[in-house]
């Protein structure tokens, strides 16, 4: 019996030694003398999930429950001929972004939550089409993920073009982690890439793999709710929710594996461990990763005068703690990190605009501006 208890008493201190979290090395800290304000530009939204300029100065806003919203002139029109949209859980019409080159062609994207295809449930969608008079006219299903699933679970999705014209969008790996994101012949876990007419391009990493998804660009993510473009670089960098702690933020590279679930910095929401391992030869390690977690939403760097102190810093939503996180990089590290505008709500989204401010989504609230306090 003594050693029955030694053993018993040895295997849950394994168990729980294997759970231990090593907390981020840079925590927040509240910034008192921030030298700027917000301004809600746009009231009265639900779960407004992605935004995006047009060239006129109207904005295009996604809610989750499957709108598009147009707010031109101080006012908001929904949309008219919106694609169905499968809501749950996490999934409903997700991220918007202009065509670089809108102005000439007028190519809007949406990634959204879509039953179409095999199988009960849903699975993520990117569409594009062209407005005409607040309707959706020529769309056109570019991607659609194979694998339908009831699970309402990390669906992604962000977009977002390169300085080439390519067409990023991330699939989160739809809560089936031992299986997807590392199987290259399966959809989710993945950031894609195409061109903007939904070709796959030639010298995508996979082109040659044997029943791969030629589409795929990097592997081995959970749920990238962030995507952007480093404006300084033109590197592709994304951040994706971890489970309890381990989120991430990483710069992609075709080809890449980044790991989840062999390798992470997050525990079992239960507080159990399901790896024992945060490295493993051939898969990438983060540029930075949360613990704890904040639940990241939307991501985007800083290069506009308006805010001379934090060019070049990223700037990412936090869901679970209610304020926009500044990150300050040094040789493409995090050494500061800054809670911003706290207690705002859950900060789903943050874009750059071609004004040059910043502006916010945040839930239940709406969209605002960032703007300096003189």
């Amino acid at each position: 019996m003594k050693n029955l208890q030694c053993l018993l008493f040895f295997s849950i201190t394994t168990l729980f030694s294997c759970a231990q979290q090593v907390e981020s090395e840079i925590k927040a800290v509240s910034n008192l003398d921030i030298e700027y304000t917000t301004e809600l530009v746009v009231p009265e939204l639900n779960i407004p999930w992605g935004m995006t300029f047009l060239t006129d100065g109207s904005l295009l806003i996604t809610e989750k429950t499957g709108d598009i919203i147009h707010y031109k002139n101080g006012q908001k029109i929904s949309l008219e001929n919106v694609p169905e949209v499968y809501v749950r859980g996490q999934g409903g019409l997700l991220d918007i972004i202009a065509h670089p080159d809108y102005e000439n062609n007028g190519w809007i994207y949406i990634s959204y939550s879509s039953s179409k295809g095999e199988g009960k449930g849903g699975n993520t969608a990117i569409m594009r089409f062209k407005l005409d008079n607040n309707t959706l006219v020529e769309k056109e299903l570019l991607y659609k993920a194979e694998g339908n699933t009831k699970k309402g679970q990390h669906w992604g999705s962000r977009i977002v073009f390169d300085n080439e014209g390519f067409l990023y969008f991330s699939i989160g790996d739809r809560g089936n982690r031992d299986v997807n994101p590392q199987d290259i012949t399966k959809d989710c876990g993945k950031i894609y890439r195409l061109h903007d007419d939904g070709k796959i391009p030639t010298d995508n990493p996979f082109v040659n793999e044997e029943n791969a998804k030629t589409a795929i660009f990097s592997y081995g993510h959970r749920n990238p709710q962030g995507l952007t473009l480093n404006p300084f670089t033109g590197a592709l960098w994304n951040h994706e929710h971890g489970p309890k702690g381990g989120d991430e933020i990483n710069i992609i590279n075709g080809g890449s594996n980044y790991g989840w679930p062999v390798i992470s910095y997050g525990i079992n929401y239960d507080g159990t461990a399901f790896t024992e391992i945060t490295e493993k030869e051939g898969m990438e390690q983060p540029v930075f990763y949360w613990v704890p977690s904040i639940a990241p939403s939307g991501m985007t760097f800083v290069s506009s005068e308006n805010y001379p102190h934090w060019e070049g810093n990223i700037l990412v939503g936090s869901l679970k703690f209610e304020y926009l996180e500044r990150l300050i990089l040094e040789n493409e590290k995090v050494i500061k990190r800054e809670k911003l505008f706290e207690d705002i709500g859950r900060v789903r989204h943050v874009i750059q605009g071609p004004d040059g401010y910043l502006y916010i989504a945040v839930e239940d609230k709406g969209i605002y501006k960032i703007i300096s306090k003189n």
